[in-house]
């Protein structure tokens, strides 16, 4: 293999796998727009599932303070990360029945639910409030996983809220130690334990060394997509993490679609309190995709609108002006590019418009001058044909002639010899008998035989094209196919170039009048106007 072919290789092996990553990401941003195209349908499923549960605690009956309790469950469940108001509603209600069971883990669980559903609404005073409240003592260890869960996930958004370092250190060791206690007391082997383990070494990464950390983090949150058959919003939950992970790694491809399979399951969960879309936003801005960015910086902030979270809100209303005027002047730049193209466009249209017109007259001019040379070439080759059929004619009579005169100077040459002798022998009667042997008669018929037999050789067509001129009762009859009769024989001197009436008459030893009394005769028979006619004769064709 040539040094060039070792070069394609190289460079098709090289590009390939970035040329397959950037397929792999636009589908994965027009699967997600199309998600989000019908997410009315995804909203509708959890609405029927709502309105299921509600049906359920009016026709079922529902009249033990356990039953209500279950149902008000599973309505926060359906509310928690869709709606704040109705999540609110049935998490307090929960509170009401599980003091009405007097059961102390119902109890702690139902405030729980209550501040989760404050912290997702970004009532952090409120959060913390409650959150004080709840008393671990005899609690079993899912009560205290999700305490110290609630309480990471508030001291971690209370970091990212607070924009003062110093603070948010301080609220970000607060939550890891409380991520940490959560682990401590979760189960092993369990999707719960994968996922809480995977947020710690993520966040130890995030602070103290990345390598190791943030690859047994990456480890963690794969091994839940691919073996532990999460939830929509579960793997929502760990894609958005592996995409942060990719993202410190500087990873902006994998960060991209990890993060587009997020909001894509988010959507598909119908998760209006969720961040993937959000993260997605910023993301796609910094890498300079300032469209899809604002599409689903929109999106994010009509979700937010809609479960009412307050530091959602606050967060994409910083966010979206700056995509928005990013958008607006990428828009103007464009806008300005496309006048400059119009107006280069406009310029060499009008360039392409004087050259087709300058092109066009060229062509003109050639195709006159094409013409002309055409006909002058026509003009040259009825010339040459001219000149060849005249040279023929010319060979043929001169021919003829000197043959003719050879003929008669030898008759000559007899006669005068036969005179000579007779004149010598005194025998001055017999001279007479000489010179009235001589027949002119017939040797004028001889003339007009041998210029009929050279004339047919030369346009043998000449007869039967003659009286194509006349109608089938006015063509001439010859009676031998070697001679014309005198009509022809005039039309033929015409042919050969002879057009004068008197040297006509006198070859053919008749009168101008009478040669011209026969052409006018002709004429006047043939179905050939009469100032046309001559000039068919001299367009037959010789040889």
């Amino acid at each position: 293999m040539n040094y060039k072919g070792i070069l394609c290789l190289f460079l098709f092996l090289f590009c390939a796998p970035i040329v397959a990553c950037l397929a792999q990401s636009e589908s994965l941003l027009d699967e997600l727009t199309q998600t989000i195209g019908n997410k009315d349908v995804y909203v509708e499923a959890r609405q029927d599932r709502i309105e299921q549960l509600k049906q359920r605690l009016v026709n079922s009956g529902a009249k033990s303070p356990l039953e209500k309790y279950n149902v008000y469950n599973q309505l926060y469940n359906e509310y928690s990360a869709f709606q704040f108001d109705s999540a609110f509603t049935y998490a307090l209600k929960l509170q009401e029945t599980a003091w009405q069971l007097d059961d102390p883990t119902r109890k702690a669980y139902a405030k729980l639910k209550t501040v989760l559903t404050l912290l997702s609404s970004g009532m952090y005073k409120e959060t913390f409030d409650s959150l004080s409240t709840v008393n671990l003592e005899n609690m079993p260890d899912s009560i205290r996983v999700e305490y110290y869960m609630l309480k990471f996930r508030a001291y971690h958004d209370l970091a990212s809220f607070n924009s003062n370092v110093h603070y948010s250190d301080r609220y970000l060791n607060v939550g890891i130690n409380a991520l940490d206690s959560a682990l401590a007391y979760s189960s092993k082997n369990t999707l719960q334990y994968y996922y809480l383990r995977g947020h710690l070494y993520y966040l130890k990464g995030m602070k103290g060394p990345r390598e190791g950390n943030l690859e047994r983090a990456e480890k963690d949150f794969k091994l839940i997509i691919d073996k532990l058959n999460p939830s929509y919003h579960e793997y929502a939950k760990s894609a958005s993490l592996l995409s942060s992970i990719y993202n410190l790694n500087g990873e902006t491809d994998k960060a991209i679609d990890w993060m587009a399979r997020a909001a894509t399951a988010d959507v598909k969960a119908a998760v209006k309190e969720g961040v993937a879309l959000m993260t997605l936003a910023e993301f796609l801005y910094h890498n300079e995709e300032e469209s899809r960015a604002y599409e689903y910086i929109k999106q994010a902030l009509e979700d937010a609108n809609f479960y009412g979270a307050k530091q959602r809100k606050l967060y994409v209303s910083t966010i979206l002006p700056i995509i928005e005027g990013e958008r607006l002047a990428t828009v103007e730049q464009q806008r300005s590019s496309l006048f400059t193209y119009a107006i280069v466009v406009t310029i060499l249209t009008v360039l392409v418009l004087a050259f087709a017109f300058i092109i066009f007259r060229q062509i003109r001019l050639l195709k006159a001058a094409k013409r002309t040379v055409t006909e002058a070439n026509q003009t040259l080759n009825e010339t040459n044909h001219s000149l060849i059929e005249a040279n023929r004619i010319k060979e043929e009579y001169v021919g003829y002639s000197f043959s003719l005169y050879s003929g008669y100077l030898n008759k000559i040459d007899r006669l005068k010899k036969s005179i000579d002798t007779k004149l010598m022998a005194r025998k001055y009667d017999e001279i007479g008998h000489v010179m009235k042997s001589i027949n002119l008669k017939k040797e004028r018929e001889n003339l007009y035989e041998g210029f009929d037999k050279v004339f047919l050789r030369l346009f043998p067509n000449f007869v039967a094209t003659f009286n194509s001129f006349f109608k089938e009762e006015d063509k001439f009859v010859l009676k031998d196919q070697d001679s014309l009769n005198t009509e022809l024989r005039i039309f033929a001197l015409i042919r050969i170039g002879i057009h004068d009436h008197e040297q006509i008459a006198n070859i053919l030893e008749y009168s101008v009048s009478t040669i011209y009394n026969y052409k006018t005769r002709v004429k006047n028979r043939s179905i050939l106007p009469n100032d046309e006619f001559e000039k068919k004769v001299m367009e037959i064709q010789a040889f």
